[in-house]
């Protein structure tokens, strides 16, 4: 089969890479086209996966709808040459239109409710629709399976922590510490969200319990806390999760990314998302501040966890979760092949 995989956020990369290489490794032709986004580029290199780059960065609205109409030509005059039998993204509308220009089935992953431009513009043209079964809103045809995102690639069977990454880190392994994450609001789906009131006091009060703070933030920050800014690899980051007492940052992703590897995590932010809140309800590995409270309640549970919790509690219910889900990998591959064959 031959197989278009496209990558618009470097949340993407982590996603696919692993069926990327399943693909590969059987026998199966991968062409990875790309958009300028973060380190999405730069993971892809890490990672020595074979990408074209057909768009680059978008500074505003209307400079995004460029970027998008560049990076959906260049895509269609990639594809229209390699005649792909299925292509596949999360939730990228030049897949959709591509596709069925040149006749090839669409394969769409989704987690995130709330994006009104996918459901009226991707979802009702994609050939298939695949989300994890705690996604709350209900799309026509679409398959449901038990897992997050997340567990493409930290399902036990794709990931395995590597305890030098806390040296590169300038950790001791014997040292209590919390991840920290700031993000800019600049996203698209991030317009009009919010998280702490302010990080500085959020960091000042996670340190008061003699614990100590790593913060990864795709933003600049003040002054007195760059020397917080974690300095590893983007790649690295899991591991880093993996180790960690807590995660208390404002990215639904790291929140999961945390939870699936039995770290608890704090998730601030005035958005919400059904596999957060199914990680809080079913699994107690999230917890969830949306409200106008939402910065000293946070901070408040974050507290609690880093002064009385034991990490032995996490592993077990981290345990419970993976008896419950499957690798996330496994699907893509099935939806993938099983759908570009059909």
């Amino acid at each position: 089969m031959r197989v278009i995989v496209t990558i618009q956020h470097p949340a993407h990369v982590h996603f696919f890479r692993n069926a990327i290489e399943e693909l590969e490794r059987g026998d199966h032709s991968v062409a990875v086209f790309a958009r300028e986004k973060d380190i999405a580029t730069d993971l892809l290199e890490a990672y020595d996966i074979p990408h074209t780059v057909l768009a680059g960065r978008a500074e505003s609205t209307l400079g995004l709808l460029a970027v998008q109409a560049r990076y959906e030509l260049g895509l269609f005059r990639a594809a229209r040459r390699l005649r792909p039998d299925v292509m596949v993204a999360i939730g990228e509308p030049g897949v959709v239109h591509v596709a069925k220009l040149l006749g090839a089935k669409s394969v769409i992953f989704t987690d995130t409710e709330g994006a009104r431009f996918r459901r009226r513009f991707v979802y009702p043209f994609a050939d298939h629709v695949c989300m994890p079964e705690c996604y709350r809103e209900r799309i026509e045809g679409a398959v449901h399976y038990p897992g997050y995102h997340e567990l493409a690639y930290l399902h036990p069977d794709r990931f395995t922590p590597d305890p030098s990454v806390l040296e590169t880190a300038g950790v001791d392994p014997n040292e209590r510490f919390a991840v920290v994450r700031s993000v800019s609001w600049g996203a698209m789906h991030d317009r009009g969200d919010s998280g702490f009131r302010d990080v500085r006091d959020a960091v000042s009060r996670i340190e008061a319990t003699g614990t100590r703070v790593l913060i990864t933030s795709e933003a600049s920050l003040p002054v007195e806390l760059e020397s917080h800014r974690v300095r590893v690899p983007g790649e690295a980051i899991h591991h880093l999760l993996y180790y960690a007492d807590a995660f208390v940052g404002e990215s639904a992703t790291m929140a999961t990314e945390s939870a699936v590897l039995g770290t608890p995590a704090v998730f601030v932010s005035t958005s919400d998302r059904g596999y957060t809140n199914e990680l809080e309800a079913r699994y107690g590995l999230v917890f969830n501040f949306h409200d106008e409270a939402r910065h000293e309640e946070a901070l408040r549970k974050a507290v609690s966890i880093l002064e009385t919790s034991d990490r032995t509690e996490w592993q077990a219910k981290r345990e419970r979760l993976l008896s419950e889900k499957m690798d996330t990998t496994d699907v893509i591959l099935r939806e993938t092949v099983g759908r570009g064959s059909s």
